[in-house]
């Protein structure tokens, strides 16, 4: 729960031209993390949904950011 927590603390203080962006680094890391993981299993296949639900907190972040301007 802490992680949760500290990831939204985090994103918080950003613009939403500094959310965007990591929503898109963060995309790419998921299709790099699913491209790996149809190739060979990964060590620790949870990376992928933990990944996944952080892009959700940020565009739930990019959408309260664009209704408040």
């Amino acid at each position: 729960m802490s992680k949760k927590v500290d990831f939204n603390k985090s994103i918080q203080g950003l613009s939403l031209a500094d959310l965007q962006a990591r929503l898109e680094e963060d995309k790419l890391r998921l299709k790099k993390l699913e491209f790996a993981h149809a190739i060979s299993p990964l060590e620790n296949p949870m990376s992928i949904r933990s990944l996944r639900k952080d892009i959700a907190r940020v565009q739930t972040a990019v959408k309260q950011k664009q209704a408040e301007a």
